[in-house]
C-alpha cells in the first residue's frame, strides 16, 4: 500500500459510498447533484445499461437446458440456484467462490455487480404509515422509531416521482397512496376475487400491485413491454434500477467516480476528530490494498455485508467494530416470511382470458391487527401477494390421455382459472437474531466469514397459520373449489428483505443511527440500507430505504453547509 502525500491527495473524495444498489445508487445520485465529488466503490464487476444485458432477449428455447437450473448449479450454489435460472444466473454469486456460515438454514441471495440486486428486485413500492412507526412503542418491543410518517412522507415522493410507480389510489391509512404512474390492470378472475372481497371481507380490498415498472414512458426510460424478464436487466429501462436511472443521472453531473472490484474492508476512524476518515479496500483482481479519504461516508453494502464491515472496522476507540458502543451491531436482523398460502380453481368464466405477461400480481393490503383487541395469537400483521391465471398444457399435461390432432387441442386449450396467494408477514425485531464474523475461517481475499444466525419465532408461526386460514376463506367465498393451504416453510432470507443489524433509535446507548441515519458514535457516517430498519412492518422495504437515503443526503449536505461535519 503506497501512502504518499499526492497519493493520499488524489484518493480524497467529498463523499464515499459503500454499494451501488438500490440504496447505494440513490445515495451516489443525490450527493453528485449536491456539488460531492464522490467516489461509488463496488466489491464486484461493472454492469453497464442495456450492453451487459446478454439474455434479455433471449428465448427459452435459446439456452442449452431451456430455463432449467442443472444438477451442477444447484450443487455449486445450493442458495443462490433458488432464486436464478439460466437467464439470471450471471447477477447473483457463487455460493462456491463467497461462502458464509449458517447456524440455521438462512438463504443469504446476493448480486455482487454494479446495480447490485436493483438489477433482479421484485418492484414493489409501498410506503410504511405511523402503524408500523409506531408499532414497537406501542408494543414495547425493541425501541421505538424515531421518526414518523410525517418525517419520510415528502421524501417517499420525492423518490416515486423519480423512479415512476405504476399503482392505483385506495385511500387507506395504513398504506398511503403515492404518486402514481396509471395502475396496471386485473385480470378476470382478480376482479372477481376482488368483487367477492368487497360483498363478504370487512376491511379487505383487493388492489393491483404497485411496482417500480412504467406504464408510459418516463425520463427516457420504459415504457414497460409487459416481457415479465424484468431480472435479465430491461433494454427498455421499463423498470427502475441503478443502472438504469440514478448511476447514470450521477454519472450525468461530472462528480462520480466509479470503482468496481472494490471490497471494503475497514472503515477508517481518526481519534483527534472523532470522524471516520475514509475506508480500506482490497482490489478484488489484484489483490492489491488501498485507502480512500473523505468528508462524509455513506455505507450501503446491505443489511448484513454493512454489519459485517462494521463489526471487522475495530480499533483501540471500537474494539467491537465501528460505532458499536451500543453493542447493537448485527443484532434484530429480521426478513420477512412469504411461505404459507393458498391455492385455487375456478370452473367458471372460461370465456375470458389475458393478454401479455403483466409483470406484477396484486395485493391485498393488511387487515390484521389495524386496530387493538382484535384477539389475535400474535402481533403486527401480514399483506397478501397473489396473482391469477388460467391453467397452461403444463398444468394439465400429467391429466390428459391422447394422440394427434385432438390431443394437441387438449394442450392448447386453457384449462380453469386459478389463483395462487401467500402472505407477506411482519418478522419482529430479535436481539438473538444476528450476525457475526468467524475470524477462524476467511475467504480468498482473508477477510473473516459472515456467520449468520436467524429463525422465526412463534409470532410468525402463529401468522403463517392465520394467513392459510384467511387465504383459504377467501377462496371459498368467492367460489373456487379444490382450495388447498400451503407453507413452503423457507428459510429465512428466502424473501430478500433481511433488514435491522444497525438500527436508527433515540437512544445511542440502544440504536446505532439516531434520526437522520446518522451513526451516534461517528457524526459523518450515514448508513441508509436496509440495516437501518428498526423493524420491519410487512410492506416490501425498498421504498423505505430510498426515501430515507435521499433525505439523509439533504441533511448531511446541510450540515456541511453549517460546518456540522
Amino acid at each position: 500500500m503506497y501512502n504518499s502525500q499526492k497519493t493520499k491527495e488524489q484518493n480524497t473524495y467529498d463523499a464515499i459510498v459503500i454499494g451501488s444498489g438500490i440504496s447505494g445508487g440513490w445515495a451516489a445520485m443525490e450527493l453528485c447533484k449536491k456539488g460531492f465529488k464522490t467516489l461509488l466503490l463496488e466489491r464486484g464487476r461493472d454492469v453497464k445499461h442495456i450492453a451487459d444485458y446478454p439474455t434479455a432477449n433471449l428465448n427459452p428455447w435459446d439456452f442449452k437446458y431451456g430455463l432449467n437450473n442443472t444438477l451442477k448449479d444447484q450443487e455449486m450454489d445450493p442458495v443462490q440456484s433458488n432464486s436464478y435460472n439460466p437467464g439470471t444466473k450471471h447477477f447473483y454469486v457463487s455460493d462456491a467462490e463467497h461462502p458464509y456460515i449458517q447456524d440455521q438454514p438462512f438463504h443469504w441471495l446476493r448480486g455482487y455487480q454494479v446495480g447490485g440486486r436493483s438489477l433482479v428486485w421484485g418492484r414493489q413500492c409501498y410506503r410504511m404509515s405511523d402503524l408500523d412507526f409506531e408499532a414497537n412503542i406501542k408494543d414495547g418491543i425493541a425501541v421505538d422509531w424515531p421518526i414518523r410518517y410525517k418525517d419520510l412522507a415528502p421524501w417517499y415522493s420525492h423518490v416515486e416521482s423519480f423512479i415512476g410507480v405504476s399503482g392505483q389510489k385506495e385511500n387507506l391509512p395504513h398504506l398511503p397512496d403515492g404518486e402514481f404512474l396509471p395502475a396496471m390492470e386485473l385480470n378476470y378472475i382478480e376482479k372477481h376475487l376482488a368483487d367477492s372481497l368487497k360483498k363478504n371481507e370487512e376491511n379487505r380490498l383487493l388492489t393491483i400491485a404497485r411496482v417500480a415498472n412504467l406504464t408510459r414512458g418516463w425520463d427516457h426510460r420504459g415504457p414497460c413491454q409487459n416481457r415479465n424478464l424484468c431480472d435479465r436487466g430491461c433494454p427498455f429501462g421499463g423498470y427502475f434500477s441503478s443502472n438504469s436511472s440514478t448511476i447514470p443521472a450521477a454519472m450525468a453531473t461530472g462528480n462520480l467516480t466509479l470503482r468496481p472490484f472494490s471490497i471494503v474492508t475497514e472503515v477508517l476512524y481518526e481519534e483527534q476528530s472523532h470522524r471516520a476518515k475514509g475506508v480500506r479496500i482490497i482490489d478484488a483482481l489484484s489483490n492489491e490494498v488501498y485507502e480512500f479519504y473523505s468528508k462524509i461516508l455513506f455505507i450501503n453494502a446491505s443489511t448484513i455485508a454493512t454489519a459485517g464491515l462494521l463489526l471487522n472496522s475495530v480499533s483501540s476507540r471500537f474494539p467491537n467494530g465501528f460505532g458499536n458502543d451500543s453493542e447493537q451491531i448485527g443484532h434484530n436482523l429480521m426478513d420477512h416470511h412469504s411461505s404459507a398460502g393458498a391455492y385455487g380453481l375456478h370452473d367458471q368464466f372460461k370465456d375470458y382470458y389475458y393478454k401479455g405477461r403483466r409483470p406484477c400480481g396484486f395485493l391485498i393490503p393488511r387487515f390484521r391487527n389495524l386496530k387493538e383487541n382484535e384477539g389475535l395469537n400474535f402481533k403486527r400483521g401480514y399483506n397478501i401477494q397473489g396473482h391469477g391465471e388460467r391453467q397452461e398444457w403444463t398444468d394439465l399435461s400429467h391429466n390428459l390421455n391422447g394422440f394427434g390432432k385432438d390431443f394437441k387441442k387438449q394442450l392448447t386449450s386453457p384449462g380453469d382459472w386459478t389463483i395462487w396467494m401467500a402472505g407477506w408477514g411482519e418478522c419482529l425485531p430479535y436481539f438473538e437474531n444476528q450476525i457475526t464474523l468467524d475470524n477462524t475461517q476467511k475467504d480468498k481475499w482473508g477477510q473473516p466469514l459472515i456467520k449468520i444466525d436467524f429463525s422465526f419465532k412463534d409470532n410468525e408461526n402463529k401468522m403463517m397459520q392465520d394467513i392459510q386460514k384467511t387465504s383459504a376463506e377467501m377462496l371459498e367465498h368467492a367460489g373456487f373449489k379444490g382450495v388447498e393451504v400451503f407453507n413452503y416453510k423457507k428459510a429465512g432470507g428466502s424473501t430478500v428483505h433481511e433488514m435491522g443489524t444497525a438500527r436508527m433509535g433515540h437512544d445511542e446507548k440502544t440504536s446505532v443511527l439516531n434520526k437522520f441515519n446518522q451513526m451516534h458514535n461517528a457524526k459523518n457516517v450515514f448508513i441508509t440500507d436496509g440495516s437501518a430498519m428498526t423493524s420491519s412492518s410487512c410492506q416490501n422495504p425498498s421504498l423505505t430505504y430510498m426515501a430515507l437515503t435521499a433525505r439523509a443526503c439533504e441533511f448531511a449536505y446541510q450540515q456541511l453547509k453549517k460546518g456540522d461535519l
